[in-house]
């Protein structure tokens, strides 16, 4: 594909506050994730479970909270690249319609992340910044931080 770069959009999440928030009763992450994230986090955070060989101290964390804050990182990051896209511009959704299930990070077999998108998401993304488009993305935790940088390509 010719083109070049859109947009970037670099979110980053506290972990504690996020496990806090997705805690809570009625909380809006509850219809955030996919089922597919939430089975791949959960696949993830059962493989990367406390390792009794490790030498770092342990912490008190929710595994499964610690890789869903990354993929909503990854969530906020396709909104700030796609908005840089269309600086000047009125959001085609407004944020209290946009369905975050329509923005899905998956991993491939060996962990690496990609966004995939559905629904009105796809369509607005198409119809404002064209049909093909490729999202870069890159995904971390860091002590109680998780970020996600995210860059969108196209024509």
């Amino acid at each position: 594909m010719s083109g070049g770069v859109r947009g970037v959009g670099v979110d980053t999440v506290d972990l504690g506050a996020f496990a806090a928030s997705l805690a809570e009763p009625g909380t809006r992450f509850a219809d955030a994730f996919t089922a597919t994230e939430r089975r791949q986090c959960r696949e993830r955070a059962a493989a990367r479970g406390a390792d009794p060989s490790s030498s770092a101290p342990a912490r008190r964390e929710d595994p499964l909270a610690r890789h869903l804050a990354g993929r909503w990182a990854v969530k906020e990051a396709v909104i700030k690249a796609w908005s840089a896209a269309l600086y000047g511009s009125p959001p085609p959704i407004a944020p209290d319609l946009l369905r975050w299930q329509e923005i899905e990070t998956v991993c491939d077999a060996w962990g690496r992340p990609a966004v995939r998108l559905s629904g009105e998401v796809a369509r607005q993304v198409a119809a404002t910044v064209g049909q093909d488009v490729r999202w870069h993305v890159s995904l971390s935790h860091d002590g109680d931080t998780a970020v996600a940088f995210v860059v969108l390509e196209g024509p």
